[in-house]
């Protein structure tokens, strides 16, 4: 068990090191594109499956509450919490459509989309960044592997190229907390 232990903190270490080397301006560009859309009065919309679903409802909670200290609620809404919605467009129109009939429902120009996928293929993830897009959203995508097929739809891509679903997610929400902190320093004196 230690060495299971120690295995996968040097993985997750070594992992975050090397993706924020090679990313930290484009980290950095997706910071400033939440803040001009928060400034500009949108809001950030962001979706995923399973996991990515908790990091979509994690991040959003940081913003409308709060991150590291005290400031006005920013608009943030995690698509993948109205049961209602997901079952009722999960049933009537599929389950692919779950996320783009709430981007067409609430999504203007201005706004920004935040999709997470840890293989970049999720049916559902790519048909609402399409949507957003086609609404002239600004998208983000963050993906896992390879980057699958979202990779391409999107404006603002970060990959962490590595093929366990874990190590993955642990560098997303490690992003997610870096996009709060540098949000929550920009707009510091603006609220």
């Amino acid at each position: 068990m230690i060495e299971t232990i120690r295995r996968a903190v040097t993985e997750s270490v070594e992992l975050k090191r090397s993706f924020f080397a090679a990313n930290e301006e484009r980290v950095a560009a997706v910071a400033r594109e939440l803040c001009a859309a928060l400034e500009g009065g949108g809001k950030v919309l962001l979706f995923g499956n399973g996991g990515s679903a908790a990091d979509c409802q994690h991040i959003a909670a940081e913003w409308v509450g709060r991150f590291r200290r005290e400031r006005r609620p920013l608009a943030a809404v995690a698509l993948t919490t109205d049961s209602s919605i997901l079952t009722a467009v999960g049933n009537d129109y599929g389950y692919d459509q779950v996320f783009a009939r709430q981007v067409r429902a609430l999504g203007r120009g201005g706004d920004l989309a935040l999709a997470i996928s840890t293989s970049g293929n999720s049916p559902n993830v790519l048909a609402a960044t399409q949507a957003a897009a086609e609404l002239g959203l600004v998208t983000v995508g963050l993906t896992g592997s390879d980057g699958g097929r979202l990779g391409a739809l999107v404006r603002h891509h970060l990959n962490v190229p590595h093929a366990s679903t874990a190590r993955v997610q642990e560098v997303h929400i490690t992003i997610g907390h870096i996009l709060c902190e540098l949000v929550d320093a920009h707009l510091k004196g603006l609220d």
